[in-house]
C-alpha cells in the first residue's frame, strides 16, 4: 500500500486586521517592515483603524495615521461605508455619546477637514453640516460653513440643515445654531424657505393658542364662565389666521338662497313647543354657535314660502317668547346672555337680508319682535355689568388712594387733630381701602352753617389751642411707632384698586369679542355702562360729604383716568368718554371752588362747567370739607350761587310743566295716528310711530350708527344719544340710552376686527399703576383718526351641518339624514299649491327642487298677543304627505 503525501497545515494565527480598540502601538507594530503583512493587508488595517478612531473620536490615533510615514501611504480620506457616510460625518455622529470626549472629537473633525477629507453628502443626501446642525456645538457648525459645507445643501427629501433643526418647531437647545444658519443663508441672498415659513406659522399658531387659552382661563375666573362654553374645538377653530380673513359684501345669492328644500326645515305647528324646547330652552350655549339662528331662519323660510302667515307668525312669536323666557330664567349666566345676543342678532340679519321673506316678516311685525328680544338681552348684560361694577365702585374708584403718602398728611378743620391717632387705631378693617389709605375722620357736625366763611376763625383758634397737644402726641407716636399690623401678615388680601375694576371690564370686553358680537352693539353697550358708571360716581360723590373735598377730588380724578385710558386702549370712540363730562366738571369744581376769591373768576368758572347746574354747584359748596389753612369762597360769590340756585329752581318748574304738556300732546297725537292707521289699510307698511323729538334729532342717532360702521369715516364722528337734561341735583343712572341697529341689515353680521382684541388681561401692580398715572395725565389724548375695526364673514355665518337636524327632529330621527336617499318622491297638493317637480340625487347630496309661491299676506299682523297659540288652521299641506313619504321608504 503506497503512502499518500500529507498536506502541511499552517497553524499560525491570522493577523488581526480589525481591532476593536486600535492603539498607536498596535498599529505601528503591524505596519512595520518586519510585521509580515502585505500592502493590501496594511491598507485594510489602516482603513479600519482610521474608521474606528473617527467613530470614537480618538484624536491620537487619527494624528498618528495622518502623520506616520509608513501609514500615510495607506490612508484614504475618501472612505465611505455602505450608506455612503464619510469619515467627517462618522466623527460628527459620535457627539453626545460621551460628553467628556466632545472637545477631542471636535478637534478630530477639524483635523480631517484640514487634511482634505471628503465632505460630500451620503446616499441620503446628508452632508456633514446636516449632522453637525443637530449634534455638534455651534463652533463646529461655523467652522464647517467656512470650510466648504454649504447651508443650502439639500437632502433627498429637499431639506436644508436649517429645515432639519427647525422643522415644525425649534429643537431644544439649537436656537444658536439656527441663528448661525439663518444669518449665513441670508448673507447669501436667502429670504426664507418653505419649511422655515411653516415653522414660523406653526410657532405663531401655538403662541396664539396658548395665549387664547390663558386669556380664556382669566375670563372664566373673573366672569365665572363654564369651560364647556368655549367648546372642545375652540383652540383649533381660531388658530389659523387664514380663516379670519375679511370677506367682501357677498352676492345676493348668499343672502337669498334658491327656494328649495335645501334651505328650509319642514315642521308642523303642533310640534313647535317641542322644537322650541330642544332648540332654545335646552340648547347648550357654546362660543360662536349660530345653530339656533340658522335653524329658526330655515324654519321661517318654510313657513313663509310654502305655508301661510299663520305658520310664520306662530313660529316668530313662539321663538321670541321662548328665547326671552330662557335668558330671563338665567339672568346671572353671562354666557347664556351673550350666546342669545349673538344668535338673535344673526337671526335678524338672516331674515332681513333674505328678499324672498323679508317683506312678509316686516308686514307681520316680526322684525320689531326680534329687535325687542335683542334689546332685552342687551339690557340684561348691562345690568349684569352694573351689578359687578357696583360691588367694586366704592373701593376702587372713590376710596382708593393712588399716592397714600401725599394724602395722609391732609387734615380737615372739622376734625380734632389729637384724636386722629386713636381714630386710626379703631378703624382697621383690612378690606376697606377707604379706612386703610385715607385719614379717618369724625362725622361732620350737623350744626355747620351755610356760609363756610363763618366757621374759619373757630377752626383756626381750635387748631392753635391744641397745637402743643398735637406736638406731644406726634412725638409720642414717633417714639413708639412700629411696623404696621398689616405688614406682619403678608397673606392678607391686597386692597382693591382701579386695576380690579379694569380687570372685570377687560374680561367682559374680551368675552364679547370672542363671541363675535356686533361692534356697533359692543360700542353702545359700553356707552350705556359708562353712562351708568358716570352717574353713580357723580351721585355718590355729591351725596357723601367725605368725598366733597379738594384732596378726594384729586384722588378720584386720578382713578377715573384708568377707565378713560382703558376705553382708549380697546379702541372705543371718543363719544363713550363724553359720559364722564359731568363727573369731570364736579371734580374740577371741588378742586377750584376754595380758590375762587373774585366774582369774575366765579362767573368764568361757572360758564366753563357746562355739564353742571346751579343746584349741584351750590350743594358742593354747602357740604364742602375745608382743609386746615385752606382758602374760602367770598360771601359775595356764595350769595351769587344762592341766587342762581333760586333762578334754576324756577326754571326747573317751568321746564317740568312744558315737558308735561308736550307729553300729553304727543300722547294724543299717537292715539290719533294709531286710529287713522287702523282705518286706512293702504297706509305704508313700515308702521313706525312718529317720534317725539324733531326730525333732525330722530335721524341723527341712526346716521351716527351708520357712520360708525363706515370704514371711510373716522370712528370719532360717532356720538351717543344725549340723555335728558338734569334739572335736580342727582343724575338719572337708570335712564337707558336707545339701542340702534345699522340701516344696512348686512352689517348686522359684522364681527369685531383683529385690532379690537384686548392684550394681556393680567393684573398690574398698584406700584406700576401709580408710576404711570403722571405719565398718562401729562400725555396728550389725541388719537390717530381711524375707522372702527370690524369685518364680515357672511358665508361662514350661514354654514350649517347635518347635525342641526337633531334640534328639530331629535337625535334618533336625525341620524337617518346622514344616509343617502335612494328613492324618488313626486306628489301634488292643490291646497298648499306646492309641487315637487323632481328629486335629483348625486351621491350623498340629494337636492329637492320645489316650485314655491308667494303667499298673500295682510298689511298688518294679526291681533293676537305674543305667545298665544294660533286658533286657526294649521295644516295647509296635505296630511297624507308624511304617509306617502314613509311608505316610499324601503
Amino acid at each position: 500500500m503506497s503512502a499518500t503525501p500529507s498536506l502541511l497545515i499552517d497553524l499560525s494565527p491570522e493577523p488581526d486586521l480589525h481591532p476593536l480598540y486600535p492603539t498607536t502601538a498596535q498599529i505601528s507594530s503591524q505596519i512595520g517592515s518586519h510585521s509580515g503583512l502585505d500592502p493590501a493587508q496594511k491598507g485594510v488595517l489602516v482603513a479600519h483603524c482610521l474608521t474606528r478612531a473617527c467613530a470614537f473620536g480618538d484624536i491620537s490615533v487619527v494624528q498618528y495615521l495622518l502623520s506616520d510615514s509608513q501609514a500615510q501611504g495607506h490612508v484614504d480620506l475618501g472612505l465611505r461605508d455602505e450608506d455612503g457616510i464619510g469619515l467627517i460625518s462618522l466623527a460628527i455622529q459620535g457627539f453626545g455619546g460621551d460628553s467628556d470626549r466632545d472637545v477631542e472629537r471636535e478637534e478630530c473633525v477639524r483635523l480631517l477637514v484640514s487634511q482634505g477629507a471628503n465632505i460630500a453628502a451620503d446616499n441620503a443626501g446628508w452632508t456633514p453640516l446636516h449632522y453637525a446642525a443637530i449634534l455638534s456645538p455651534p463652533t463646529l457648525v461655523s467652522y464647517l460653513m467656512t470650510h466648504g459645507c454649504s447651508p443650502f445643501a439639500l437632502t433627498a427629501r429637499k431639506l436644508t440643515p436649517l429645515d432639519i433643526v427647525t422643522a415644525h418647531s425649534m429643537m431644544p437647545g439649537k436656537e444658536d445654531i439656527a441663528l448661525l444658519l439663518e444669518e449665513s443663508m441670508r448673507g447669501q441672498g436667502w429670504t426664507g424657505g418653505r419649511m422655515e415659513q411653516k415653522r414660523r406659522l406653526f410657532e405663531q399658531r401655538m403662541k396664539r393658542k396658548w395665549k387664547q387659552k390663558e386669556i380664556r382661563e382669566d375670563v372664566g375666573k373673573v366672569l365665572e364662565v363654564s369651560p364647556e362654553w368655549w367648546g372642545k374645538n375652540s383652540d383649533s377653530s381660531e388658530s389659523d389666521p387664514d380663516e379670519d380673513d375679511e370677506e367682501e359684501m357677498a352676492d345676493e345669492q348668499v343672502y337669498t338662497p334658491h327656494p328649495d328644500y335645501a334651505s328650509m326645515l319642514v315642521f308642523s305647528p303642533p310640534l313647535l313647543p317641542e322644537i322650541f324646547d330642544s332648540l332654545i330652552a335646552n340648547f347648550p350655549p357654546r362660543l360662536k354657535d349660530a345653530s339656533p339662528a340658522n335653524t329658526l331662519y330655515m324654519l321661517a323660510r318654510f313657513a313663509c314660502l310654502t305655508c301661510d302667515h299663520t305658520w310664520l307668525e306662530d313660529l316668530i312669536i313662539g321663538a321670541t317668547d321662548a328665547i326671552e323666557e330662557t335668558f330671563f330664567n338665567r339672568a346671572e349666566d353671562l354666557s347664556c346672555l351673550v350666546f342669545w345676543l349673538y344668535n338673535t342678532t344673526i337671526w335678524l340679519h338672516l331674515l332681513q337680508c333674505d328678499t324672498s321673506i323679508n317683506e312678509a316678516c316686516e308686514m307681520l311685525g316680526s322684525f320689531e319682535l326680534i329687535e325687542e328680544v335683542i334689546n332685552s338681552v342687551f339690557v340684561f348684560i348691562i345690568r349684569f355689568a352694573e351689578r359687578r361694577i357696583d360691588q367694586l365702585l366704592d373701593a376702587t374708584m372713590l376710596s382708593f388712594t393712588p399716592m397714600a403718602s401725599d394724602f395722609e398728611a391732609v387734615q380737615f378743620e372739622s376734625e380734632w387733630s389729637f384724636l386722629r391717632p386713636f381714630a386710626g387705631k379703631r378703624k382697621v378693617p383690612p378690606t376697606s381701602p377707604a379706612n386703610r389709605s385715607n385719614t379717618p375722620s369724625s362725622p361732620p357736625s350737623p350744626q355747620r352753617p351755610l356760609s363756610p366763611s363763618h366757621s374759619q376763625p373757630a377752626a383756626s383758634s381750635t387748631s392753635r389751642g391744641f397745637s402743643s397737644l398735637r406736638q406731644t402726641i406726634t412725638r409720642t407716636r414717633g417714639q413708639s411707632s412700629g411696623a404696621p399690623l398689616s405688614s406682619l401678615f403678608q397673606d392678607s388680601p391686597p386692597s382693591p384698586s382701579p386695576l380690579d375694576l379694569i380687570s372685570f371690564l377687560s374680561a367682559l370686553h374680551t368675552l364679547l369679542l370672542f363671541s363675535d358680537i356686533n361692534p356697533a352693539i359692543i360700542t353702545q353697550l359700553w356707552s350705556q355702562v359708562m353712562y351708568w358708571t358716570s352717574c353713580e360716581i357723580f351721585n355718590r360723590v355729591i351725596t357723601r360729604k367725605k368725598y366733597i373735598c379738594r384732596s378726594r377730588a384729586i384722588q378720584i380724578s386720578m382713578n377715573l383716568t384708568a377707565i378713560e385710558d382703558w376705553l382708549e386702549e380697546i379702541g372705543m370712540p371718543r363719544g363713550v368718554q363724553t359720559h364722564f363730562a359731568p363727573v369731570r366738571d364736579l371734580l374740577n369744581w371741588l378742586q377750584c371752588l376754595s380758590s375762587i376769591t373774585e366774582f369774575p373768576d366765579l362767573v368764568a368758572t361757572i360758564q366753563a362747567m357746562k355739564h353742571m347746574n346751579p343746584l349741584q354747584m351750590r350743594r358742593a359748596v354747602r357740604d364742602y370739607k375745608y382743609e386746615v389753612n385752606e382758602g374760602r369762597m367770598t360771601e359775595e360769590c356764595v350769595q351769587y350761587l344762592t341766587q342762581l340756585q333760586k333762578d334754576w329752581e324756577r326754571h326747573r318748574v317751568k321746564l317740568g310743566v312744558e315737558a308735561l304738556r308736550k307729553e300729553i300732546v304727543e300722547r294724543d297725537r299717537d292715539r290719533e295716528g294709531s286710529i287713522s292707521s287702523l282705518i286706512n289699510d293702504s297706509a305704508s307698511g313700515s308702521g313706525t310711530a312718529p317720534s317725539i323729538a324733531p326730525s333732525i334729532d330722530a335721524i341723527s342717532p341712526q346716521q351716527s350708527i351708520d357712520a360708525l360702521l363706515d370704514k371711510t369715516l373716522d370712528k370719532s364722528m360717532w356720538e351717543p344719544v344725549k340723555p335728558p337734561q338734569v334739572l335736580g341735583e342727582l343724575l338719572d343712572s337708570r335712564h337707558m340710552l336707545p339701542l340702534l341697529f345699522p340701516s344696512d341689515p348686512r352689517l348686522l353680521a359684522a364681527l369685531p376686527g383683529k385690532k379690537a382684541a384686548v392684550g394681556d388681561n393680567k393684573r398690574v401692580s398698584v406700584q406700576s399703576f401709580n408710576s404711570n398715572l403722571d405719565r398718562d395725565r401729562s400725555s396728550s389724548r389725541a388719537s390717530v383718526a381711524e375707522p372702527l375695526s370690524w369685518r364680515l364673514r357672511d358665508r361662514k355665518v350661514r354654514e350649517v351641518g347635518i347635525g342641526i337636524l337633531q334640534w328639530v327632529d331629535g337625535v334618533r330621527s336625525a341620524s337617518r339624514w346622514g344616509r343617502p336617499v335612494a328613492y324618488d318622491v313626486e306628489f301634488e297638493d292643490d291646497e298648499a299649491q306646492v309641487t315637487a317637480s323632481s328629486v335629483e340625487l348625486d351621491g350623498e347630496d340629494p337636492t329637492i327642487r320645489v316650485k314655491t309661491h308667494a303667499t298673500p299676506l295682510t298689511r298688518k299682523p294679526s291681533g293676537r298677543t305674543r305667545g298665544r297659540p294660533s286658533m286657526g288652521e294649521t295644516t295647509p299641506i296635505d296630511a297624507s304627505f308624511d304617509d306617502r313619504i314613509s311608505n316610499s321608504r324601503p
